[in-house]
């Protein structure tokens, strides 16, 4: 598998998400953390003595952020930088812990996910877009959920044919080298990261441009990082809400929460519960 990898990102098929989440770690702070908790508790509720399932786990953050809040959890990812990034800090905050499991392994390998069981919730932000093949990935995540368990998942919005021009972009990010890359993604986002402070120039908030840089976001995240994750972030695909409603839907679950980014750029989030 790690072959397989290599050659992805060698050939510009695959974004090194973990390079980037890496980085994120340098930056990890308590207020992170505690923002991360707090968001995931709002979606999912209690966390105490329940199974969690971590379906790419990248930074590990919310692998960490499911583990101070009591829960029973298991993280996966395909990326190696993204499993030692999630090791890291199981090492770093409970450390010979038996009670959070880290393994490298893929959405897409059914004899895998096979040896898992079922799970309380199973949690996978902004990931199964990332695979290749994200209907069976979507498939292959349900497969995992308990009975009345949760499925918390967000995935990339459908914009038409924008969607089209951002394929477009994080193709030819993937295939430049490493400076070129730089340049291209500064070129790309440099345009939209001016139209947000002229925006906010004109309203007479600039310090609020500035905040979106400095500070913790509401999942704990970083502006910075998330621009190098959406720009790089390939294989890339998309669907409407409608669309995933309705593939749960007829699997037999209720949708429980629906965050939309209003059709514009960004993820939708949706929290399902599966029936009995």
């Amino acid at each position: 598998m790690s072959n397989d990898f290599n050659e992805e990102v060698a050939s510009g098929k695959r974004f090194e998400f973990g390079k980037n989440w890496k980085n994120f770690l340098s930056l990890l702070t308590e207020e992170r953390i505690s923002n991360a908790e707090k968001s995931l508790v709002s979606y999912v509720g209690e966390l105490k003595g329940k199974r969690f399932l971590d379906i790419g786990s990248g930074s590990g953050l919310f692998s960490l952020a499911a583990r101070r809040q009591g829960a029973i959890v298991h993280s996966f990812d395909y990326d190696p930088q993204s499993v030692a990034c999630t090791t890291e800090l199981r090492e770093r905050y409970f450390k010979d812990e038996k009670n959070w499991k880290v393994e490298r392994a893929s959405a897409l390998d059914p004899a895998y996910l096979d040896t898992l069981g079922k799970f309380d919730i199973v949690y996978s932000w902004g990931v199964l877009h990332h695979t290749g093949n994200m209907w069976q990935a979507l498939k292959n995540a349900e497969g995992l959920v308990a009975d009345n368990g949760i499925l918390f998942i967000s995935l990339y919005n459908n914009q038409g044919a924008m969607s089209k021009v951002w394929t477009f972009h994080k193709k030819m990010y993937n295939r430049l080298p490493g400076f070129l890359k730089w340049l291209y993604g500064f070129a790309v986002m440099g345009s939209r990261e001016v139209a947000s402070f002229l925006w906010n120039l004109i309203l007479l908030r600039p310090m609020q441009y500035f905040r979106y840089w400095t500070t913790p976001t509401f999942r704990g995240m970083n502006h910075y990082y998330d621009l190098v994750d959406w720009i790089g972030g390939y294989p890339f695909e998309v669907s409407t809400p409608d669309e995933i409603f309705k593939f749960y839907y007829d699997k037999g679950y209720e949708l429980k929460i629906l965050k939309t980014c209003g059709g514009g750029l960004g993820c939708n989030e949706f929290v399902f519960q599966k029936k009995k």
